[in-house]
């Protein structure tokens, strides 16, 4: 039966997460239900954890223009010095695999419901000293990305 955790509005279905949001390392990938409408996540080949539902999203009812991959922190005392809370792994991108924090072979489905390689990211870090991305392609990783920092430092006040 599923529940409402702590992750925004995901149902979470199958799979026991105790409570918490997904952070893993296998290949994550989305898609709508085109009966219901709701959209699916799986976490690698036919492992389905969850869905957000429809009624969330509805402008996505038919179709989506665009893909954010990424994360976010929110500083709830701009005034001042920026918070000390990690994005990811908590380590900058130029550290790289066994370090920081990545989403890799990112894919998207079409409207034929192919999965196909996702392409053209616009990498984007609002403040680059606090937290950050680098991304890239490779015959084995696909699209991917590396993201995160540690919050507040020296070059991150």
């Amino acid at each position: 039966m599923p529940f409402q955790n702590h992750c925004s509005n995901f149902q979470e279905e199958f799979v026991d997460l105790h409570g918490k949001c997904i952070m893993h390392d296998d290949e994550r990938s989305g898609t709508q239900d085109p009966k219901h409408g709701h959209w699916w996540l799986e976490l690698g080949p036919g492992v389905v954890v969850g869905y957000w539902p429809s009624g969330l999203f509805t402008h996505l009812a038919h179709h989506a223009r665009m893909v954010q991959f990424g994360g976010e922190v929110v500083n709830t005392r701009p005034p001042g010095s920026h918070t000390a809370t990690q994005m990811g792994s908590g380590h900058f991108p130029g550290e790289g695999f066994d370090r920081a924090a990545y989403f890799r072979n990112l894919q998207v489905v079409d409207w034929d419901n192919n999965i196909i390689r996702a392409s053209g990211l616009k990498l984007l870090a609002d403040h680059p000293g606090c937290y950050d991305i680098q991304g890239g392609f490779n015959g084995r990783w696909g699209t991917y990305f590396y993201y995160g920092g540690p919050g507040r430092n020296v070059k991150c006040p």
